[in-house]
């Protein structure tokens, strides 16, 4: 392929050029930005007829404006604007060093001169350029019309743009207000979102469209820190390449999945077989042998301890009224996998904390839930017939989360409804507090043991009943 190439003096006087339209650039924002402020009357507005001018303050309509968050991007503007002067300078002293004792028609080639424009240059004023002119301001109360809303101040609080765009508010595309009254759809974030803005803006930064990158555990570490639900996202997920037809159901409950299944990019073993629970390095600590599922296909049929209880000894409690449930444990399904025997339906829910639960779970044929402590249960009240769980909840939890955790159960489960909590376990001085957290509730005794699990620790398993109730 022929090089078309430009003389080297020619590029060194573009880049100086290049400097100069810079620092025009960089006045132009300031006299639009300074514009922008005056023409919502930020600074200097007049009043009916009179020729005095009024100052604008927080009290005068901006107290819900988020100032710090637009000086903040103010400043990140003028700090890339910085970074992109110094690099052309930087650029043009390399080249003059480089220069030296070389022929003046040195040249450098046209595509490389033309790529170095659209990374270095183009692509920084641009974003320099899309985060200003994505500035809202809100008129103050006194020029605002009536009405009108503000505008949300976190749009200022974040730099990329399909982030802006997924907190801003959509309106009906008719105008009228919906049954609910409401003319516009917010999408939310939670508060960690905005404390996590970092990892955020990370992960909502790509090409719409185009295939996600293989950042589901940044999802996951986002959603871990808080930050759920997460905002919803416009590119395509990743399968693996060698994605193979699931098994049969009659099959696949007790069939270890196909490796070739699963992504294993962001995890320690690479394969099921390296996730047995003799293999120290797998990734995680939790559930240990639930990936064996020769061995995960005796619990809840056989007893190994007092806090161990039987499927059928709990179903008996409430025969033919157990059809659907859920389990909140850290596994990979083989509750579920069991109660299906017996004809009864649980969404079960995992995270993907070192090893492929979500994906075991449903090529099992089974039903996951991908959701955190943090997330409020996506079912109405009074809705399950049983919830479980197991090793999810021990005695590292907060009682004040706890307790957040288990009026929201309480809220999902319907009157007469079972709550059985398998082989809780926590120190023996702080079980008084937790014996209280499920108490409180008031709920029929079906089953309650206490036994030793170490020396100073203990399990709880219970069986609990939900009473009626109405006002």
């Amino acid at each position: 392929m022929e090089r078309v190439c430009v003389p080297r003096c020619n590029f060194t006087r573009i880049m100086a050029l290049l400097q100069i339209v810079l620092g025009i650039f960089v006045i132009l924002i300031s006299i639009a930005s300074l514009h922008r402020f005056y023409s919502v009357g930020y600074f200097l507005h007049s009043t009916d007829g009179d020729s005095c001018q009024k100052f604008y303050t927080i009290n005068d309509g901006y107290a819900d404006f988020d100032v710090k968050a637009l000086n903040d991007r103010v400043e990140e503007v003028l700090i890339r604007l910085s970074e992109l002067q110094d690099k052309l300078e930087s650029t043009i002293q390399k080249m003059d060093k480089e220069s030296k004792g070389r022929s003046a028609a040195k040249t450098i080639a046209r595509t490389e001169f033309r790529m170095f424009l659209e990374e270095e240059v183009i692509q920084p004023l641009y974003s320099a350029h899309v985060a200003l002119r994505l500035i809202r301001i809100p008129q103050p109360d006194a020029v605002r019309a009536p009405g009108s809303p503000m505008e949300d101040p976190l749009i200022n609080f974040f730099t990329v743009e399909e982030t802006r765009k997924y907190v801003t508010g959509k309106g009906n595309r008719d105008g009228k207000a919906s049954v609910y009254g409401a003319n516009k759809t917010y999408n939310t974030i939670g508060h960690a979102c905005v404390l996590m803005r970092k990892e955020l803006e990370e992960y909502m930064n790509y090409d719409i469209g185009s295939y996600c990158r293989d950042d589901w555990n940044l999802a996951q570490k986002l959603m871990l820190g808080g930050c759920d639900p997460l905002p919803r996202r416009r590119c395509l997920a990743r399968a693996s390449r060698l994605y193979q037809r699931p098994l049969p159901i009659n099959e696949s409950l007790w069939t270890t999945p196909d490796d070739r299944n699963v992504r294993w990019s962001n995890y320690n073993c690479r394969d099921f077989k390296c996730l047995s629970s003799r293999n120290p390095r797998r990734g995680f600590s939790k559930c240990t042998g639930c990936f064996e599922l020769h061995k995960e296909k005796l619990k809840w049929v056989t007893n190994t301890s007092l806090a161990d209880f039987l499927i059928g000894d709990v179903l008996a409690v409430k025969p033919g009224e157990i059809r659907i449930g859920l389990d909140v444990s850290i596994g990979t399904g083989s509750f579920a996998a069991r109660m299906r025997e017996w004809n009864v339906t649980i969404v079960s829910t995992a995270l993907n904390v070192g090893a492929p639960f979500s994906e075991t779970i449903a090529l099992r044929g089974l039903i996951p839930l991908y959701a955190t402590l943090n997330q409020r249960l996506p079912f109405f009240d009074n809705t399950l017939d049983l919830i479980h769980t197991s090793v999810f909840l021990d005695g590292w939890i907060d009682l004040q989360l706890l307790d957040f955790v288990l009026f929201d159960w309480d809220r999902v489960l319907r009157p007469g409804g079972l709550l059985w909590v398998d082989k809780f376990f926590c120190n023996r001085k702080d079980l008084d507090d937790y014996m209280y957290m499920f108490l409180q509730f008031r709920y029929r005794k079906h089953k309650w043991v206490v036994s030793f699990k170490s020396k100073d620790e203990v399990y709880l398993s219970a069986l609990l009943e939900k009473p009626p109730r109405s006002l």
